[in-house]
């Protein structure tokens, strides 16, 4: 029984937020940075870039300080309001291609502790402490985990109502994608969809591994330090952005390898023959069309690599992935990728770019061969969760990726 419960958000007021949402940090460029930060004072980069405003690169725990007090002067500015009672939020994106819904609320640290929220990646200890930390000294969350449920058409009805009100918010940004919120505060529409959660025995963790373990040991210490403890503090939830499974969208990442480990273009080739049945398309795009075939791309052309699965061993729902068969089979035997986070001679592309995009990095000579596969699908992220597996690293790309600073919880 998953308990995912409304909360008091603080949010911008209606006629700025637009110009408050931001895309994670990490996705803007320099110049796009800086353009922000100089043109638009309620942007929530300022608030998570702090330095900022004393043209200086502040880190670590003093960062953390500067962070909670601008958050505080937006509040103070009534840049940002918080409501008066606990909602439910349904946030609705419409990009180009795509249309995703969901709904904004508070999921459960006990739930992840119980693996009633499931996660199937690992996690690095210094950045879960790293996060921990930061959300210690800043006191809100303001970038969902993001969760996945069962599709639901009570959910889904209840959805469909919703959209006949009168959205909080709605505006579109400069890549052309189109937000709209809408707050749900009713009593009756409340309890219906904590009851609808309530059915529910398992939700899955599709982004956000570190977020929510960071939260959770947020939520540990802060319990070990409260005596009057009782488990309906804001420190026993996390923010979550809810979707259901048909409406998530999952893609693959490629690899790109800056060398092939001391071998000449037979020898790589003569090793992958062991595994894989191999046949030159030249210049031709191949994509892979079944599970268990991959696409390469070395010494100006593409090949189709085929499994040889009379050779190969499924054991367990983390064996069929192809992203641990490529693993297992080229990146760590002939490449000698051992890590796939730190190595520096592995970089990745996610799927949403062309296959385009791993030839000119290979013919720029930056790399010298690209692997890319099919996606993932969430019935396979969801046997890896329920046998208790992690897949590699850079498995996924899931959309949709949320704009920060629409809702924040305080803990």
């Amino acid at each position: 029984m998953a308990k995912i419960v409304p909360f008091k958000a603080v949010r911008p007021t209606k006629d700025k937020a637009g110009m408050v949402a931001s895309r994670p940090y990490e996705n803007y460029s320099a110049g796009e940075l800086k353009a922000q930060l100089e043109y638009n004072p309620f942007s929530f980069l300022h608030i998570i870039n702090p330095g900022y405003k004393f043209q200086h690169e502040i880190t670590g725990e003093k960062r953390f300080q500067l962070v909670r007090n601008r958050y505080l002067e937006f509040k103070e500015e009534e840049i940002f309001i918080q409501d008066k009672t606990p909602c439910y939020y349904f946030y609705k994106i419409l990009t180009r291609t795509n249309m995703f819904s969901g709904i904004i609320a508070a999921a459960s640290v006990q739930d992840y502790e119980d693996n009633v929220i499931k996660r199937h990646e690992d996690t690095l200890a210094n950045r879960e402490n790293l996060f921990k930390d930061y959300l210690k000294v800043v006191g809100f969350n303001t970038e969902p985990v993001l969760l996945t449920y069962p599709d639901s058409e009570i959910m889904d009805n209840l959805m469909l109502k919703v959209m006949k009100g009168e959205p909080e918010y709605e505006f579109s940004t400069y890549n052309k994608e189109k937000h709209i919120l809408w707050k749900i505060e009713s009593p009756e529409k409340v309890a219906k969809i904590k009851a609808e959660f309530e059915t529910m025995p398992t939700l899955y963790i599709a982004d956000g591994h570190h977020r929510s373990a960071s939260s959770y040991l947020l939520a540990k210490e802060s319990k070990a330090a409260n005596p009057n403890h009782t488990g309906k503090e804001p420190y026993n939830y996390f923010m979550s952005f809810l979707i259901s499974e048909s409406k998530l969208q999952i893609f693959e990442f490629s690899r790109l390898i800056t060398d092939l480990n001391g071998l000449s273009k037979e020898e790589f080739l003569i090793q992958l023959d062991l595994w894989f049945r191999i046949e030159s398309r030249g210049l031709e795009v191949y994509t892979p069309t079944k599970k268990h075939h991959f696409n390469m791309y070395l010494d100006g052309e593409f090949h189709s690599l085929y499994l040889r699965k009379t050779n190969y061993e499924f054991t367990d729902s983390l064996s069929n992935l192809d992203t641990y068969i490529l693993y297992q089979k080229i990146l760590k035997p002939i490449l000698n990728i051992q890590d796939l986070r730190n190595d520096d001679r592995i970089a990745y592309i996610h799927g949403k770019n062309d296959l385009i995009e791993i030839k000119s990095q290979v013919d720029s000579g930056n790399f010298a061969v690209g692997f890319g596969m099919l996606p993932l699908t969430i019935e396979e992220l969801k046997k890896v969760a329920d046998e208790g597996l992690t897949m590699p690293p850079k498995s996924t790309y899931i959309e949709p990726k949320l704009r920060s600073g629409l809702t924040i919880y305080e803990f």
